[in-house]
């Protein structure tokens, strides 16, 4: 009797030993007769798993079910991985994550600079409100990598396996649907429309998610009170002395964060949401004359803003599925709750998320029969986390962005006492920043 969800071309393959493929070594590229007919299974059009979109998560997921052996094809609608201010953020629980699948030196031969906290100007001097060098991990910092050289790093030793294809410039225009069930999808690149079926379908393409459109999914977002301006700043022979590779403040309704990237500053400009348009007709001088009155030692770094080309925007929201799933399809990373940038947790959450994914998966994708009570596990296992980060990171753009953003006045930073008090409190002051590095509970990958 065939069940539900079941589909023939998909049952579990064994070794040329009649062995279980999960008993193949993680981290040694397979070269059997099972791995060979999984990559004439792909070559037909067929996948264990296909995953929608090259970001961090998909990246990722990509890998760690690659590597237990999983048939797996990476859709990318891009045909690079370039693209300006993405995410860089690169927090120590993924770090730990790339050590426990030995990429973590590699990641650290990129181009990086480490950050372990932002130094604030406040009313009474240089205030810095945490510090991750105190945090009991190997990796006490947050790295910040360019994007396209973490996704181009996971990608490549996904590549190892060839039980893993990687397409870049494929749109998914549709999903296959059958007996009520997702079983693949249908997407066009430089050659025409193609299809290809798989066992299980992963939307990881991000907070404007395709795969979620063509699902029907529809996200709750809430109402974060800023807009971002991205832009970068040169670095100088005389430069500011930044303590924790970062610095922020505020001044007329405006807030300043910059980064240090070693021959630049990447710099985020924050403004109330909606006040673009008003901010551009200014002119760039507006622009430059507004991040001085924050930061005055910046000023000549600002010299080099000439025009609106160089200054990018980010439309902030935030959202999350009330459902990350049906039949045959799983939502993860942005697709299935959009993050706000406060704290630069995205890019670490949409990890996190694709490890549990692997940790729940792997095993019923080699079985040949995913079923919807394990794509609920992998929401039930990660939405608390999100729901929890979600939540402070919306009472600290209430609370603290929204009210600097309406202040008109021209004034140094000011932090309330009890706030100082509790950075002074060693048990206290490690806790928002632990949470923040490594997340609500740390992940580990399940080999």
């Amino acid at each position: 009797m065939k069940r539900k969800g079941y589909n023939k071309s998909f049952e579990k393959p064994s070794d040329a030993s009649g062995g279980n493929p999960s008993s193949v070594p993680v981290g040694i590229p397979v070269s059997s007769e099972l791995e060979n007919r999984r990559h004439n299974a792909t070559a037909r059009g067929q996948a264990g798993c296909v995953i929608v979109g090259g970001g961090p998560a998909g990246a990722m997921l990509a890998l760690l079910l690659a590597r237990r052996g999983v048939t797996v094809t990476l859709l990318e609608m891009h045909h690079d991985f370039d693209r300006e201010f993405r995410g860089d953020t690169v927090h120590p629980s993924t770090l730990e994550i790339m050590d426990q699948i030995g990429l973590a030196e590699r990641v650290h031969e990129l181009r990086n600079s480490k950050i372990s906290g932002p130094t604030l100007q406040t009313d009474r001097g240089p205030f810095m409100p945490f510090d991750l060098s105190r945090l009991k991990t190997k990796y006490p910092y947050i790295l910040m990598v360019h994007q396209k050289d973490l996704l181009a790093l996971l990608t490549d030793e996904a590549k190892k396996y060839r039980n893993f294809q990687l397409l870049m410039g494929a749109s998914v225009v549709e999903l296959i649907r059958a007996d009520g069930e997702v079983r693949g999808v249908r997407y066009q690149n430089d050659d025409g429309i193609h299809e290809l079926r798989a066992l299980l379908t992963v939307g990881a393409d991000g907070r404007f998610s395709r795969v979620r459109h063509l699902a029907g999914i529809e996200p709750v977002g809430t109402s974060p009170p800023m807009d971002v301006l991205w832009f970068r700043l040169p670095h100088l022979p005389k430069e500011i002395d930044v303590p924790g590779g970062a610095f922020g403040g505020f001044a007329h309704g405006h807030i300043l964060g910059g980064f240090d990237r070693k021959d630049y500053w990447q710099v985020a400009f924050v403004i109330a949401k909606g006040s673009y348009q008003r901010l551009r007709a200014e002119g760039i001088e507006g622009l430059r004359r507004r991040i001085v009155e924050i930061e005055p030692l910046v000023a000549k770094n600002a010299e080099s803003l000439v025009e609106w080309q160089q200054v990018s925007l980010l439309s902030v929201e935030s959202s999350r599925c009330l459902q990350w799933y049906e039949p045959g399809l799983l939502l993860i990373g942005d697709a299935a709750h959009a993050m706000s940038p406060v704290g630069g947790v995205g890019i670490n959450y949409a990890v996190q998320d694709a490890v549990i994914a692997a940790n729940l998966l792997a095993k019923p994708l080699l079985a040949g029969h995913v079923t919807t009570n394990h794509l609920r596990a992998v929401q039930r296992k990660r939405e608390w986390p999100v729901r929890i980060i979600q939540a402070f990171q919306t009472q600290l753009q209430k609370r603290v962005i929204a009210a600097a953003l309406r202040s008109k006045e021209q004034r140094a930073l000011h932090i309330p006492w009890f706030i100082r008090a509790f950075t002074r409190i060693p048990f206290l002051r490690d806790v928002p920043p632990r949470v923040m590095a490594l997340g609500v509970a740390r992940v580990h990958l399940e080999d």
